[in-house]
This record gives structure tokens, C-alpha cells and sequence, in this order.
């Protein structure tokens, strides 16, 4: 397999803590403890609009929201394009209070609806200990399609990037580990553990949208982005279906609905990977504002020597 141990060159989450993303994530810290005895809804929606008045800012992604959007949606009306760069940081605010609220969280998403033409192919290998490579996106929110499918008797696994700010990160794990176990690091052992649990004839969740400096070139919503091509690799080496699966999130920015969508046939890395971005950019054109447009997706995208050869 490739591109699933990236360095430091090959994610920006391993670079030098700032004083810019210290800040952020001291402001989430200190948001998340304050708010903690809050009902749920409350919390929820107080972190929200924390998000998009005060973290969204402080971590200048209006600015990144607007660049990707240039590039990819540039006829967008500038009234929309001031709403998306509100609405997202809010959405991804929510995501990181439901991830810490623990068994209110799993409560909330327990029953909710699971649709979509994968669903039988999902219970079908579910039943018989056939493996599983599940992949996702950071839209809505896709810990909730973790939560929600492991309620329904699907064993995942899944991995994380750790964080840079080291105390901030071991309360991350331990939350997601309390909602979502089993999780693995992504590094070398956690790769090897995440290896055995799928070939045990369990169900793994990646995540597709990373920017990866050493993927292949392949279009995403109209422009080339490196993408790693590792969970293609991964469900032709161990015979595992490829299944995109979301965790949408409803109009009223608490409830979910979970779409899972049909296999992705065998062929090649390549191919598969492409049809895997077809699936999520159908999904983030239904949903706009609920993808991650602050994350910077199409740097580094002109071909290099290597990609030529």
C-alpha cells in the first residue's frame, strides 16, 4: 500500500504549532469545559456560533473558504459566499462539541435514519465477516455514520491524524474513543493495527478529502488534487467492498441522517478512487455548506516530474 504513513511534509497537522492554531485550540478547549454542564442542544448550538462569530475567524478560515470557492464555484453570488464562510466554521464547531459529548452524542444519533442503495451490501457483509473499507468525507458529520452503523452491529475501526497541540490531542482521542472505539493513530502501528482488524473480516473508516502530498493527481469537483489512492489499495488487497458512507446533517443542525451508497466496484486504485469522488461530489452539491471548504484541497495540484512520468 501507499500514502498511508504520511511524514511531515505530507500534512500540515504535523508541521510547528502556531500561535494562531494554539490560540484556536485554546479557545475550543476552554469552550468545551465551560459549556460542558449545558443541556445538549444548548452546547451544541453555543459552540456553533462561537464557531462561526469568534474560532472561525481566529483561524482565518473565512479567507480559505473564499479561495476554494473562487476556484471551484467562482459564479457564486458574493451574498452566498458570505454565508458560506459563516455556516461551515459553524457546522465544524458543532462536529467537535458532538464528538466531546460523549453518550448524550451517542444517545442523539443512536436512531437515526440509515438509507441508501449500499445499505443490503453493507448488512450482507456485516453478517457474513466480509471486510469492509468505509469511506468518508468531513461533511456533516461523519462520526456520526460511525456511531449510528456501529448501533447496527457494524465492528469499525477507524484513524486519526494526531494534533499538534499534544494536550488538546489526548483529550481528543479519549473522546472519540469513548464514542467510536477501536481508533488508531495514524502512523505506522496504528496502520498495522487498523490492517489486522480488516482482515479479521471487520469494517474500516477513512476518510477521502485529505490533501496528500505524495497522491496522484486526480480531479476533485472540477481541478486536479493529490489524493492518496491507499483505500482502493486496501479493498483489492484484502477482497473488501468500498462503500462511501455520510453523516448528513438535518435542517435543524442536530439530527443526522446516515447514506450509505452502493460499493464501489473492483477495477483499479486509480479508477476507484475517482469514482469515489463522484460520490462525495454529488453529496457536497446537495449539501454545500456542509463540507470542509477551509481545508486547502488543491495546493500543490500542477504536475511534477514524477507525475508526468
Amino acid at each position: 500500500m501507499t500514502q498511508t504513513t504520511p511524514t511531515a511534509r505530507d500534512d500540515p497537522d504535523t508541521a510547528p504549532l502556531s500561535w494562531k492554531h494554539w490560540l484556536e485550540m485554546r479557545v475550543t478547549a476552554t469552550l468545551l469545559t465551560l459549556t460542558r454542564p449545558l443541556p445538549y442542544r444548548w452546547r451544541i448550538g453555543l459552540i456553533g456560533w462561537m464557531g462561526e462569530h469568534v474560532i472561525g475567524p481566529l483561524a482565518d478560515m473565512p479567507r480559505r473558504i473564499r479561495d476554494n470557492l473562487a476556484l471551484i464555484r467562482p459564479d457564486m453570488p458574493e451574498r452566498e459566499v458570505r454565508r458560506m464562510c459563516r455556516v461551515v466554521p459553524r457546522n465544524m464547531a458543532r462536529t467537535m462539541a458532538e464528538t466531546f459529548s460523549g453518550d448524550s452524542f451517542v444517545a442523539h444519533v443512536r436512531d437515526c435514519p440509515i438509507t441508501g442503495e449500499g445499505l443490503p451490501a453493507l448488512d450482507a457483509a456485516r453478517d457474513a465477516g466480509q471486510p469492509v473499507v468505509l469511506v468518508t468525507a468531513h461533511l456533516g458529520n461523519y462520526i456520526a455514520a460511525n456511531v449510528a452503523l456501529q448501533q447496527r452491529g457494524c465492528n469499525i475501526a477507524s484513524i486519526y491524524m494526531p494534533m499538534r497541540n499534544p494536550a488538546f490531542n489526548k483529550r481528543y482521542v479519549a473522546a472519540i474513543e469513548h464514542i467510536a472505539a477501536p481508533v488508531f493513530p495514524r502512523d505506522r502501528a496504528g496502520l498495522a493495527g487498523l490492517v489486522r482488524h480488516l482482515r479479521g473480516g471487520g469494517m474500516i473508516g477513512l476518510i477521502a478529502d485529505h490533501y496528500m502530498a505524495h497522491g496522484e493527481l486526480i480531479d476533485f469537483m472540477g481541478q486536479p488534487a493529490r489524493t492518496s489512492t491507499a483505500s482502493a489499495e486496501m479493498a483489492l488487497k484484502y477482497g473488501a467492498l468500498l462503500v462511501p458512507a455520510y453523516g448528513i446533517r438535518d435542517a435543524d443542525g442536530y439530527s443526522f441522517r446516515i447514506q450509505v451508497e452502493a460499493p464501489i466496484p473492483h477495477s483499479d486504485p486509480v479508477t476507484m478512487t475517482r469514482a469515489l469522488h463522484a460520490s462525495l461530489e454529488a453529496v457536497i452539491d446537495a449539501h454545500m455548506d456542509q463540507w470542509m471548504w477551509s481545508h486547502r484541497r488543491w495546493k500543490r495540484n500542477k504536475p511534477r516530474k514524477r507525475d508526468r512520468a
